[in-house]
Order: structure tokens, then C-alpha cells, then sequence
């Protein structure tokens, strides 16, 4: 928090004066110490983690949050849980509704289509770098990813290859090795995340999706930086298209 503007002013007048008191001092303009500010940042990332892994999009169901459970769960007071869903608020994750409280963000379908158009960009760009910068046991763990998936799960196993699918494409961003294109992609994960879980078990999306996914990684193999771009693009693009046929959306 930072000091008021009364307190600045009132420093300015005292150094001005040249005196405090019986001595010479100056009133710096500064802001209390937080007791404890990893409490707050741990919450934060405890709670952002949490909704990461949520289902947003499975469900018309409002995700609302409870303050003091989340008090309870974590183990903290509720002065750090308040403070982490302010910043989730600013970031677009939540939102509070008077006399109704605090619920997770859902986007309409709109919304969901232009992150996943930049997730596009972002991706393909990572591809393109990833071909030239990973190793080659960087990209024979990328293909590790789905060695279990021979073909294209079943409904047992969808969560399962829902993870590897996500996982995959962090991976992508990461083998990109540009840490700006990494925290540029960071907070549009939640919601493409989300949606890639729902889209996976609709229209045998999960069938394509591994097909593709091995394309992506042959590219990255053979060091085909444009191939493996517009394969990603591709991919990508294609989910986009396939949440403006099926999406359930405003």
C-alpha cells in the first residue's frame, strides 16, 4: 500500500522546516512492511494452480469461491486470501459480484477464440525457435509424451492423455527458449487449457489431435522450423474453429 498523499506532503513540510522535534530529521515517504508478503504470493499461486486445473468449461455450472474455505484449506488468514483474489481479479481469473461473492471467470465463446488465435502466434513462433534450440533428447522426451497413446484414448483414459496434450504444448513453449513468448502465453494457459479438455472429447477431436501432434514432432525432428510453425498454427487454429461449431457459449 502506498503512503497517502497526506503523509508525502506532511514529510515534504517537515524536511522543508528542518526540523522534528529538538532535532534535525526527515520524514521519508515510505509504506509499512508487510509482515509476511509471501503469504499472499503463496496464495496466489496456490489458488491460480487450483483454478488452472478446474474444468471451467465442462460444466454450465458458476464456479463460486469461498473465502474462508479457501482460509481453512490453505491454512492462512483471510487477509492474504483477499489479497491474492484482488490480483486474480486484475488479471482477469476472477470476479466479485456484490452480495453474491467471488467466482471464476468464464469467457464467452468470442473471447475464447481470440486467446486461442494468440495462442496460435505465441505457439507457432516457440515451434519455429524450438526447431533450431531444442536438444535431441529435449524432443525425444516430447515424443515420450504419447508413447502410451498408440492410438487415440479411449473415455478411460482421456484425462490422462488431456494432460500429455497440455503438457505438450508447454512444452512447445518452452523448448521455444524466450522467456518474454513464455510470460506472454502464461495466463492465457487457464482458459485454452480448459477448453482443450472439453474439446478433446467432442467430435473425435482426440483422434486428430494425436495424429497432428506427432506431425508437429516429426517437423521438430527433422529441424523444419517453418514446417513445425504451420503445423502448430494449423493445429491450433483448428481448435479455434472446432469451439465456433460446438463451443457452448454466449
Amino acid at each position: 500500500m502506498s503512503p497517502s498523499t497526506s503523509s508525502i506532503l506532511g514529510a515534504d513540510d517537515d524536511a522543508a522546516s528542518g526540523s522534528i522535534g529538538d532535532q534535525n530529521h526527515i520524514r521519508l515517504g515510505i509504506a509499512p512492511l508487510v509482515a509476511n508478503p509471501s503469504l499472499r504470493d503463496l496464495a496466489y499461486d496456490a489458488i491460480k494452480n487450483a483454478i488452472t486445473g478446474m474444468d471451467i468449461y465442462g460444466s454450465p455450472e458458476e464456479f463460486r469461491l469461498d473465502e474462508r474455505q479457501l482460509s481453512q484449506d490453505l491454512g492462512v488468514s483471510r487477509t492474504p486470501i483477499r489479497e491474492a483474489l484482488t490480483i486474480l481479479e486484475q488479471e482477469g481469473f476472477v470476479r466479485t459480484v456484490p452480495r453474491r461473492g467471488v467466482f471464476v471467470v468464464r469467457l464467452s465463446k468470442q473471447q475464447i477464440i481470440e486467446r486461442i488465435t494468440v495462442w496460435a502466434a505465441l505457439e507457432s513462433m516457440a515451434a519455429y525457435l524450438a526447431a533450431d534450440r531444442a536438444s535431441a533428447r529435449e524432443l525425444r522426451m516430447l515424443r515420450k509424451l504419447f508413447e502410451e497413446f498408440e492410438r487415440a484414448p479411449d473415455s478411460e483414459h482421456m484425462h490422462e492423455y488431456s494432460e500429455a496434450n497440455i503438457n505438450f504444448h508447454q512444452t512447445i513453449i518452452r523448448l521455444g527458449d524466450c522467456q518474454l513468448l513464455a510470460e506472454m502465453s502464461a495466463n492465457l494457459l487457464i482458459h485454452v487449457r480448459a477448453i482443450r479438455n472439453v474439446s478433446l472429447r467432442q467430435d473425435n477431436r482426440a483422434e486428430r489431435s494425436l495424429s497432428e501432434h506427432m506431425q508437429i514432432i516429426d517437423a521438430l525432428e527433422a529441424r523444419n522450423g517453418e514446417l513445425a510453425a504451420q503445423l502448430v498454427r494449423q493445429h491450433t487454429l483448428g481448435l479455434a474453429a472446432h469451439v465456433d461449431k460446438h463451443g457452448l457459449f454466449s
